[in-house]
């Protein structure tokens, strides 16, 4: 008989960790043809997913797949994460967590990449962020905060401030 892998139970316990002292879980999934999530927030094969309780709803943290729905762009979508494809979860806030080993993934011959389908039963406050990794030293994305951010160039002229976001929402000044 084949032992358990231990991953599931410490996502699991990592994510009730964060939840405990208040912090929003991150996990961090290599995309491949079983991960079903929004591919326009793909980034250099990797996505960035909020599980915090805030932002996703019928969350599941299985031993073989990490499944909720959660909004992109204000549309409710399915999310499934096969377990092997998680690399690390950590606290955004304070990127404490565990990065695992990437795992190879079987890929089956002829098996179209799956795009999330939309879901109507999702709660509207729901909000979930994607980007690129940014390692266990986690940083809010422009994603998930919905404010577009230019980084300095230490090198040439300052930079313009950031334009607003289309969806309405105030502009955050950057203060140096």
């Amino acid at each position: 008989m084949s032992e358990t892998s231990t991953k599931p139970y410490l996502i699991r316990a990592l994510h009730e960790w964060c939840t405990d002292n208040g912090y929003t879980p991150f996990l961090t999934v290599t995309v491949d043809a079983r991960t079903v999530v929004p591919r326009e927030h793909i980034k250099d094969g990797e996505i960035v997913l909020n599980v915090g309780s805030l932002a996703t709803y019928k969350l599941e943290l299985g031993n073989e797949f990490v499944e909720f729905q959660a909004r992109f762009g204000g549309v409710a979508r399915q999310i499934s994460v096969p377990i092997d494809a998680v690399t690390a979860i950590y606290a955004r806030e304070t990127g404490q967590g565990m990065a695992f080993e990437a795992t190879p993934m079987a890929e089956e011959p002829d098996t179209p990449a799956r795009d999330a389908a939309p879901v109507a039963s999702a709660p509207e406050s729901s909000e979930s962020a994607g980007g690129k990794r940014p390692g266990l030293a986690a940083v809010p994305s422009a994603e998930s905060t919905g404010v577009a951010e230019t980084p300095p160039d230490p090198d040439g002229p300052e930079t313009p401030p950031p334009t607003p976001p289309e969806r309405g929402r105030p502009q955050l000044k950057v203060i140096k």
